[in-house]
Formats: C-alpha cells, structure tokens, sequence
C-alpha cells in the first residue's frame, strides 16, 4: 500500500513539474543574496578540521554531486556562526608578529592555517514555477581561491579574490524545494602585498532568466558626439539556453535621469539555435544630451527588451553616460572637448572597523571625502574594484583606472582581463584600463614590452572607446613598456625624467599613476621612532620618492603631463612603511585609516579646490615647551597670509603658487590666527587654540537619517571637548559604546598606526561534540538505569559497530547509547544548546542522568536519507566544567538497502558567547564608529561614555525604504 500511495505521489509531483515547465516563464529576477549565511573557520591542511572535505571515497572531481564533508547537501551547519555579507573575517583576527609587515599583521596567511580558510553555507528556496527558467548564482568577489558548490555539486574554483564570477545551476537545483550553497575560501596565499580581507567580501545574487536572455555584462553602450548631437550605439548579447532554435525581437528604449523615454531602436525576426550566442547592434540619434562629466555626473539607462511577439522573455536594464574621452600626448585629458588636469589618489579596498567588507554606502562616503579635498580621479590599485565602487564614481563624478590584477599573456590572464572590462565597460566613470603595476620581474625588459604590447592589443579588441595604461615603476630606457604604452602610467619621478621621455616618445600620452608617497600620522608633528609615528608636515618616505607639494608643482607645470595620482588617497591596512611591528596601518594618505583629513589633505583642497582655503598646523598643545620655536605652517590659495600669536602679528607672507608658507614661531599658551587675504581683502581665517583636559565627549554623524534597508549606513566621528568646547588634539581616553533600536555597531577604528585593539566585536560560537558514544542493548525503553550519570559503562562497546539491517531490528527493539562531551570553565554568558541529529527513530535523551526530553521522533517524512534534526535549549544549572555524559535511550535506525547508512552521528553542543561591548580609544583625540542599518524602521541611539568625560548620545532615524530585492534568509 505504501508503495502504491509513493508512486502515486511521484507521479503528481512529476505532471506538476511538467505543468510548471510549459507555463510562461517570468521576465529577469536579480535578487540580493547577502542575507542569513552560516559562517565557520576550517583549516588549510587538516581534513578533520576541515569538516573532512574531499575525503569521501570519490571526491567532488570524481563524481557529479559528490560534494562531501561541509560541501555535502545535508551537512549539518547548525553549530556555525550566522551572518549576513559582505563579511571579511580577516578584520575580526587579532595581530600577531608571525603575520606578514604587508597585512598589517593580521593572525591569517601561511603561518595560520587554522584560520586561513573559512566556509560559507546558505539554504535558499527555488519555487517549483521556476522550472523552465536559467538560474545562476553570480559573486562580485570571495577572497580567495574560493571553492563553490551547489546541492553538492561542484561548480568551479576562482583564483583571484578581486573578479567577479557566475555559475549556471539550472539542472543542479531542487525545484519547490531548499538547496544549499558552500563556498569555501583559502587566503593561506597573498595575492597582493596590502591588507586583503578574507572571504565572501563582496555581494552575492541569484539571477533567474528566460532561457533566450542576454547573459551577465551582455551590454555595451558608446557614444559619439558631434556638436548637439550624439548616436548612441548600443550592442548586446543574447544567449538561446533552450534545446530547439527560437525567433525573437528586440526593443531598446533611452531613458534619461528623470524616467523619460529619449529613443527607441528595435531589431525584428532574429534568430538563435539551441545554446548559441550572438551580439546584436541598434544605433539611436538624441539631440541636445545631458553629458555626463565630474561637476555633472548624469547618468541615462538603456532598457533592452528580448521580446516573442507582445511576449517579454528578458529586460535587461543598464546605466550609462554620454561623454568624450581624449589623451593628448602634448595637452593631456580632455573631458568633453574640455581639458581637464587629473588630481588623483590611489587606494586600496578596506576601511578601519570593517576591512574589506565595506557596505555600499561606505564607498560613497570615502569618493565624497576625496571630492572634497579637490581630487577628481581615482585608481583602483592594485586590482579590479567592487562593482559598487564605480557605481559610487558614476552618481559622484570621479573619473577611474580600474586595474587589472597581474600581467601576462594566457589563456588565464586575457580571461582575468577580458571579464574585468566586460564588467566594468559601461561605467562613464572608467577612462582607462591598467594592463598591470609594477612588474618589476619584466617591465625593462623586450619580454615586457612584448607581454605589454600584446596585452594593449588584446584590450582593444574588447573595448577600443578607453585606452589601456600600465604603471611604470624603473628608469627611462630604450627597451621595455615605455616603449610600447599608448598611455604610459609613471610611478615616482624621483629616479626618472618625464621630459626625456616625453621627448623620446612624442606621441605617447603620459600621467602619474603614483606620486607623492609621504608620511604622516594624523595630528603628530614630531617625528618619534618609538611610538612609530611620523610628523605631518608633508615629508617625503625616502630618496626614491618626491613629497606631494613637489609631485604636484612637477605635473601642475607641464601640459603634456595628463595629471597624477597620489600614493594614496587614504591610509590602509598593511605596508606601515617604515616601521615594522606593532605598526600595522600605512602612513601614506591625505585622509587617514577612518577618513579623517591630514594636514596633506588641506594642502589639496588649496590647490586641487575651486574655492578660497586656508589651514595652519600644528595644533598648540604644547605643554613643557614654552619658548622653543614650533613649526607653524600655512595651507592656502589666498594671495597672502599673516599669522598671529595672541594678537601679536609675526609677519604677512605672500603665497607662492602650489605651495605653502612656514614660520618658526616660540611657543606660548593661547591662540593662533591665520588671516587670508585677496586683492588686499580679508577673506577667511583658521586658527588653533590652547586646550583644556577633555571634559565631554561629542558625537557627529555624516547623515542622521539612513534607510531602513539593512545595508545603509551612519558613518560617526567621536571627539573629545574641553571645559571651552575646544577640540582636544591630544586625548586618547578609552571611549565604550552602546546601541539601541534598529541598528547595529559594524566596526570601530581610531587611525592609530599602531593600535592592536579589537575592531569588530563578535559573538563567538564554540562546539563541544559528542565523544566516545558507547551503546548497550536492553530490553525497553522506559526507566533505564543506564542514564544514571554515574553508571559504569566501562564494558560497553563502541556505538554503531553491528551493521544496522532488518535482522538487527528483528532482535534488538531498544539501545541506550552514553557519550560524553566537554564544556569549558566559564558560560556565565553562554547560551548551550544541544543540536541534535536523531541516532533512534525514536528516543529519550538524558544529561548528566537528568531528562532532557522524552520520546522524540526522528519525522523524516519519505526521505529515509535524511537526518532528524532536533535543538534543544540546555538549563545550563544541569552542566558543569569539563567532562559531562549524555544518555540516549532509543530504538534503532535501520538502512533500507545496502548502500544506506543510518545516521550515526549525535550531534553537538553549541556554546555562543555574545559579542563584548564596542570600545575604542581616542587616537588625537579622535576614532569612527560605522552604524548600520538592521532592517526595521525606527530611532537608533548610540550612546558614548569614558570614565571622567560626559557621556554623549546621537540619534539617528533608520526610515521606511525599498530594499532591493533578496532571497530571503
């Protein structure tokens, strides 16, 4: 009978199915994937600490969904942390010495292979209507040599923690039902010589297509320009995933900022054979176009309809902007017929508090915080950005380098190469591709001017609109990439002559893709070896490297130099050059580790702004050092400064052009002025004052209103104040913060170079298995000595050890099973909780000889695979320190045939620790805290105290949003 009413359920389930394959299929579904993942460290080298995977008899290479250990369908991933992306469990490690100078000393890498390899597991479900439609699961990036599977079913490896990546799992998915995903990520190899991050730093998306749909980066719009006029070409990819041949149209519409259709082109009676992929071309004429440029970054769509009849089959939509790019070897950049001198920086990917797992709203943050310094571009150094970056560049108005990894000519490299531009192509903000940095294995020699050449060639027939660049590192010579760049990218002027090169090769177009390279920490003005930090005041690092004022006089002379970017915009983790341990951030940018401007940053602003500016340092905290003469320097653009001292004039200076003014000035409490004068007329004043103690502390956010969509973010600085009110340069109390409502603490930093201080608090989930299981046959199930706690099992036999068969089950109706599990000294704060996998098909379970719970079912439906899976919250008063013993009294789990094998695993105990309380010093009397979104709508209250200070609160309203659309956790 049972096997009647099984195959009558198969047959339904089957003609449901089929049903739901011939329904029309929906149009594109891109769906977030970042919410509710399980999250666990594995280990580089031992397979049992590494959930035993690829130890199955075959392996994952072996055989089609034979995906084993934490990459099996039905591992148990209950014991493992929860989390939403981005997440990078790098910035979570501690410091330590064995870690390598150029990743800040972060406990990962080769000497940590215990935490130098992190799985990830999400259940998701696929509705049974979505039979019939493509479905790929894309990553914008893991870091690094991440592994993915689906439902078991190995899907391929990505080298490079910085590309973008998709797999189609169509064929592998449970259709109206729960599928898993694992991805297991290895940074014991360093990519780059910076900080890194550590694993699915980047979002994640499910994307569900009609089988005739354009695939992943299937667009590309360019625009030529001709007076009021543009003719927008507009090509794109579409893609038959369907077994027979189909005919179909295609629609594409213009649509400005404002929603309004500008044109429309359409293809008709086009054709594809089953799995072929062709590119299509439509050319529209606009009249009068918004042009898209940095003071006015704006922005139209491009909405591509694939379309049967009135039918839609996919609507692809993609972001684009009208403008002109122009490299003259003689004149520089041009911006839409206008010349533009580019003022960048470069930077690397990760940010104080939450390392490379930035939210997208942080990437906002850091591009308004260059504009405001007066820089115009950015260069992606070294390595292909986050999506989300450009997208920051395209609404901001910042022109980009986006770079590509690593130089080279395989088959590997031009895939690396060629995915990166078809990604990234569409960005207006993207005027150039860097082939490579500073490879200095090659780069002055035929070989790199032949890899070089090759790789410019190769970048052309993918995306002829932008040039390709490369970053030079060596000296000017007659062999090697400067003798083959279009566009050459020059790194430090300190040992190379831009004008010989210039004059060697009148026809290349050049710019500085590195200068500049400083240090200073952010509010020091004296050099002190011992604390490891570095004065403000604009100091080149070393001979082979020029300070920014003299970089910046160098390019801001010469026309035939497009511009420069500086090394770097921010500070970041990794290379605190020139120091060593406990140094763990750079020294190197104009903002520092949190975004907080140095004093290099004004200098910028002065002359990279278009507004009137003045700054003087240092500040005038300078107890013990009454009488001796300070250094007292003055950012501006005003024709003339004068300087005060307690209202004392030490002298006006005229300004000289790209440069600064310095007075030696003694040292007395009180205030000091700056005046900026134009044509004769005072216009602006700084001034640095003599402090108090700090009495109070402040709290200021950059915006007190975010979106309540899980993702938007507060970005707020913590000041110091005196009795006055007066910012206190030099405080470094220790701050403690709490949070109330619908937000959450995701970071704290305070810029401090050498800080070894916790950036993100996290709960901790430690495990206690069950151990030694020993099992007993007995004669029912109901008052059964063998729970005591003290009952001597010494005799007893391994658990599982008689093959479990009908025979078995024929004989032996009852068991009682006793293991033992052991649980730290300290869960004053823990919750335990037991995850248990049924090891009976029905049983009681005793600890330490007290009833947990009584008469528990396994309930595996028709399923005779699957594993009954219980929780069990554990009253912590029936635990105690060390060695404790559980006691199962159940009857057994038969196999149904002989490639079954019953469930013998008990399960676990979970012990979660919750996170500790945000703290942070003050570093100069300031640090950053980033709050985020939970999701819910509401007023978020964080609350700062400090013993002595005044505590201080900020609200911040989390309002009603759109969230984008998501799979659900």
């Amino acid at each position: 009978m049972r096997l009647i009413k099984n195959s009558l359920l198969a047959i339904m389930l089957f003609c449901t199915i089929i049903a739901h394959a011939q329904q029309p299929t929906q149009a594109r579904e891109h769906l977030l994937m970042d919410a509710g993942w399980r999250f666990a460290l594995g280990h580089a080298y031992d397979t049992k600490k590494d959930f035993n995977n690829g130890t199955s008899v075959f392996s994952y290479m072996a055989k089609a969904g034979y995906g084993d250990g934490a990459a099996a369908e039905d591992f148990d991933d209950r014991a493992w942390r929860k989390l939403d992306l981005p997440h990078d469990w790098a910035v979570e490690q501690g410091f330590s010495p064995k870690g390598t100078n150029s990743h800040g000393y972060k406990a990962i890498g080769r000497n940590f292979p215990e935490a130098s390899v992190g799985w990830y597991r999400k259940t998701f479900a696929i509705l049974a209507s979505d039979l019939g439609r493509r479905v790929h699961i894309a990553f914008d990036g893991v870091f690094r040599n991440s592994i993915v599977w689906v439902n078991g079913h190995y899907l391929g490896t990505e080298i490079s923690g910085y590309s973008s990546f998709e797999y189609d799992i169509t064929d592998y998915l449970n259709y109206g039902g729960d599928n898993v995903v694992a991805v297991r990520a290895d940074v014991t190899l360093e990519e780059g010589w910076f900080y890194e991050g550590a694993g699915i730093y980047r979002h994640v998306w499910l994307n569900k297509t009609n089988p005739v749909h354009i695939p992943a980066n299937g667009t590309f719009v360019t625009a030529q320009v001709n007076g009021r006029e543009a003719a927008i070409t507009a090509n794109v990819t579409v893609r038959n995933d369907n077994k027979t041949a189909k005919i179909f149209n295609i629609q594409q519409t213009i649509v400005d900022a404002a929603g309004k259709a500008l044109a429309t082109a359409s293809l008709q009676q086009l054709s594809l054979k089953p799995f072929e992929e062709k590119d299509f071309s439509t050319t529209s004429q606009l009249q009068n176009p918004m042009l898209w440029d940095i003071e006015n970054p704006y922005l139209h769509k491009l909405v591509t309809n694939i379309k049967d009849g009135d039918k839609v089959l996919d609507t692809y939509t993609t972001t684009f902007g009208i403008r002109t790019i122009k490299f003259d070897a003689d004149h520089g950049f041009f911006l839409n017929g206008k010349h533009v001198k580019i003022k960048g920086t470069n930077n690397h990917q990760d940010h104080a508090g939450v390392g490379a797992a930035m939210p997208d709203a942080l990437q906002y943050y850091r591009i308004a915080s260059l504009k405001a310094i007066g820089s115009n571009a950015l260069r992606c150094s070294h390595n292909p950005p986050t999506p989300a970056l450009l997208e920051a560049c395209d609404k901001l108005g910042m022109v980009v380098i986006v770079e590509n990894r690593l130089m080279g000519i395989t088959q590997y490299h031009f895939g690396e190469l060629k995915n990166m531009i078809l990604r990234d192509r569409n960005h207006p903000s993207v005027i150039s591709w860097s082939i490579g940095n500073e490879e200095w294995g090659i780069e002055n020699s035929p070989m790199g001017a032949r890899v070089a050449s090759t790789m410019q060639a190769y970048v052309k027939t993918i995306d002829s609109t932008r040039p390709a660049t490369a970053a030079f590192s060596g000296g000017i010579g007659s062999q090697g990439i400067t003798t083959v760049m279009d566009l050459l990218g020059i790194n430090y002027i300190a040992n190379k002559n831009t004008d010989k090169q210039h004059q060697l090769f009148p026809q290349q177009a050049l710019w500085g893709t590195e200068e500049g390279a400083t240090v200073a920490t952010r509010g020091e003005y004296m050099d002190d070896n011992k604390q490891h930090y570095r004065a403000a005041y604009d100091t080149a690092q070393n001979k082979d490297s020029y300070s920014i004022e003299r970089g910046w006089k160098h390019y801001a002379q010469r026309d035939y130099l497009a511009g420069m970017f500086i090394w770097t915009g921010f500070d970041y983790r990794g290379e605190p050059s020139p120091f060593d341990w406990p140094s763990n951030v750079s020294l190197f940018g104009m903002l520092d580790y949190c975004g907080f401007p140095k004093d290099d940053a004004y200098y910028l602003k002065a002359w990279w702004g278009d507004k009137p500016a003045l700054h003087i340092l240092p500040h005038w905290n300078w107890a013990g050092k009454e009488g001796q003469e300070i250094a007292v320097w003055a950012y501006s653009n005003c024709d003339e400064v004068e300087l005060f001292l307690n209202k004392k004039s030490l002298g006006k200076k005229a300004m000289p052009l790209n440069s600064h003014l310095e007075w030696k000035v003694k040292y007395q409490q009180g205030t000091l002025l700056a005046i900026g004068y134009k044509g004769g007329k005072k216009i602006l004043e700084d001034k640095v004052q003599t402090t108090g103690d700090a009495v109070s502390i402040q709290l200021a956010a950059d915006k007190t209103a975010i979106n309540a969509d899980k993702e938007d973010i507060a970005v707020l600085t913590v000041d110091a104040l005196d009795k006055n009110n007066l910012h206190v340069p030099t405080a470094g109390n220790n701050i403690t913060f709490s949070i109330e409502g619908p937000g959450k603490i995701i970071g704290v930093g305070n810029s401090d170079p050498t800080s070894l201080e916790v950036e993100k608090y996290v709960e901790t989930v430690q495990v206690a298995p069950i151990e030694n299981l020993k099992e007993k046959i007995v004669d029912g199930l109901v008052n059964r000595p063998e729970t005591a706690v003290g009952y001597d099992d010494n005799k007893w036999g391994n658990a599982f050890k008689d093959i479990r068969d009908e025979a078995f089950a024929k004989t032996n109706t009852a068991l009682v099973y006793r293991g033992i599990f052991t649980m730290p000294d300290s869960m004053a704060d823990a919750t335990v909780t037991l995850l248990y996998k049924c090891i009976g098909t029905e049983q009681s379970i005793y600890i330490n000889g007290k009833l947990l719970a009584a008469n528990i079912k396994q309930e595996n439906g028709s399923n005779q695979f699957a594993v009954g899976k219980k929780l069990f919250a554990i009253d912590k008063s029936k635990l105690h320190p060390g060695k404790n013993v559980i006691a199962i009294v159940g009857s057994p789990l038969i196999r149904k045939n002989q490639w079954h094998t019953p469930n013998m695993d008990a399960g676990v105990f979970q012990i979660i620790y919750p996170a500790a309380q945000y703290k942070r010093n003050l570093f100069n009397g300031l640090a950053q805290v980033i709050v985020q979104s939970t999701g819910e709508a509401g007023v978020i209250v964080l609350t700062a105290n400090a013993n002595g200070l005044k505590q201080a609160s900020i609200k911040i309203t989390a309002q009603p949003s759109v969230k984008r659309p998501a799979i659900a956790e």
